[in-house]
């Protein structure tokens, strides 16, 4: 009877068994390694099916700094950023200059923009928004100079299909 009650352990060579511990400790970590690998494999195979649609796009942008006061405005360098959604996409620099007094200074820059929209698929029209900032100084009568800002904020439409500006509104 105390026989029956007596430990139940057998060594590895009566059950069958022919390994040492460092051998099952291999196939264990072979194992982690493989699951590990699938699931990589998955989770890259996830998002090159599901990732999002990209652009990328140049166009020509008219920037015009009008000066409707009585002296030249001087401004140093700025930039104007694009966004979509809450992502910037692209930034162009405005190179310092002067708008002189009652005229309208015209600058013509290069803008190129690239990013990914949320959807599935690439949307008919995207919608940019552009901000900018010009600070500088009004001289008045050859005498006073006076600091002012100009701020610039618009949003435009553009068409991907046929890869053009829909429409602008500026404030």
């Amino acid at each position: 009877m105390a026989d029956k009650n007596q430990n139940q352990y057998h060594p590895a060579e009566v059950n069958g068994y022919h390994r040492n511990d460092q051998e099952s400790l291999q196939d264990a970590e072979e194992a982690r390694r493989k699951k590990k690998m699938k699931w990589t494999i998955g989770i890259i195979a996830f998002v090159i099916f599901q990732g999002s649609p990209s652009f990328n796009m140049a166009f020509l942008a008219p920037i015009r700094v009008k000066n409707t006061n009585w002296g030249p405005f001087k401004y140093g360098a700025s930039n104007v950023t694009f966004t979509y959604g809450d992502v910037e996409v692209g930034r162009v620099n405005i190179p310092k200059s002067k708008a002189n007094f009652k005229s309208t200074k015209k600058i013509n820059l290069n803008v190129t923009v690239s990013g990914t929209t949320s959807n599935s698929t690439l949307p008919s029209v995207i919608t940019l928004k552009s901000q900018g900032e010009l600070k500088g100084k009004v001289t008045v009568m050859f005498m006073f100079k006076k600091n002012k800002i100009s701020r610039m904020n618009c949003t435009m439409d553009i068409d991907t299909s046929e890869k053009v500006v829909k429409s602008v509104q500026c404030s």
